[in-house]
């Protein structure tokens, strides 16, 4: 438990959500979208406001640009489907006026969400072939390969320390921006520039 957890009382309400209850609840798009809304809303939203912004977003388009059909037909789902399920998991509740506002649990999660595209790999595998890639580098230098053998210990050391170091800083920055409710738009509908 943390400092935080220690001191705030609503913290200590908030019910402990396993792995399979977090990944089954951000299995699905429109409630990754609902969190993240929620996470960024300086006033809980109604219902009607949160289905603007998740069509908005699987659109690709401004809020104020949804149409009503496309709207209606996610507030639709929203109803049935992902805020029952939402609420059932104390992540969100929901009041007379149709005010969704975020749960204790909610507010303890930190979601990092790793949105892949193209020919990205995933972090965990770049970290694995930046050790075996150091990994050779000192097998290399200890075995005398021509080209290598100019190299020490102390090099492939520095050079070790330095690619993960980099990695790592070049990651942090990366997965910050990844967080639902950290940026404008969820992680996933941001569209990279080149």
């Amino acid at each position: 438990m943390t400092a935080a957890n220690r001191t705030d009382p609503s913290a200590r309400n908030a019910p402990d959500l396993s792995h399979e209850e977090v990944f089954e609840i951000l299995a699905n798009r429109r409630r990754r979208f609902v969190i993240h809304a929620l996470k960024r809303a300086d006033d809980p939203p109604d219902v009607s406001e949160l289905s603007r912004y998740v069509t908005a977003w699987e659109m690709g388009v401004d809020p104020e640009d949804v149409p009503y059909e496309k709207r209606h037909n996610v507030h639709s789902t929203l109803r049935r489907v992902h805020l029952p399920k939402l609420t059932e998991a104390d992540v969100v509740t929901i009041d007379e006026d149709d005010v969704v506002r975020p749960a204790p649990a909610l507010e303890d999660l930190d979601i990092y969400v790793e949105v892949l595209r193209g020919r990205e790999i995933p972090w965990s595998l770049y970290y694995v072939g930046l050790a075996a890639l150091s990994v050779a580098l000192s097998l290399a230098v200890a075995v005398g390969v021509p080209g290598f053998a100019a190299l020490s210990f102390v090099d492939v050391g520095i050079f070790s320390v330095t690619a993960f170091g980099i990695s790592s800083a070049a990651h942090h920055v990366i997965g910050r921006r990844a967080r639902l409710g950290n940026t404008e738009k969820p992680p996933e509908t941001r569209r990279r520039r080149y």
